[in-house]
């Protein structure tokens, strides 16, 4: 697996937080996915997608920068942080992120299988 390959699914998958793009993020979220929220709550594919269905989670602003990708076989673990603006089921969400997300290639395309995030400020 290439570095280019995961840089432009990460791109893929921002983008598709930031527009809510439910199609995009069936795509690229595997269906057993595990993913621990800063408040330590562990969500899964269906638990996320389901924020983008319903209008809970809506991102207004989203800037990824400080990104380090280690290539381990067909996996491939990110770190990137994030400047986020947006709502959560009408609550103010804006922050800074660490982020950490597991990707593994399938024959199809690559897929996020787990991850984390943690609050800077």
């Amino acid at each position: 697996m290439k570095i280019e390959t995961v840089v432009n699914a990460e791109i893929e998958l921002l983008t598709a937080i930031k527009n809510s793009d439910v199609f995009v993020l069936e795509k690229l979220l595997h269906d057993d996915l595990l993913f621990n929220l800063p408040d330590g709550q562990t969500i899964t594919k269906e638990f996320d997608l389901k924020a983008y269905r319903s209008g809970k989670m809506n991102i207004h602003a989203l800037e990824a920068f400080d990104q380090i990708i280690k290539v381990i076989g067909d996996s491939a673990v990110v770190c990137v942080t994030v400047l986020l603006k947006g709502k959560y089921d009408d609550n103010p969400l804006e922050g800074t992120f660490r982020y950490v997300r597991v990707w593994k290639r399938f024959e199809e395309n690559l897929k996020v299988i787990g991850g984390s995030c943690v609050q800077l400020h």
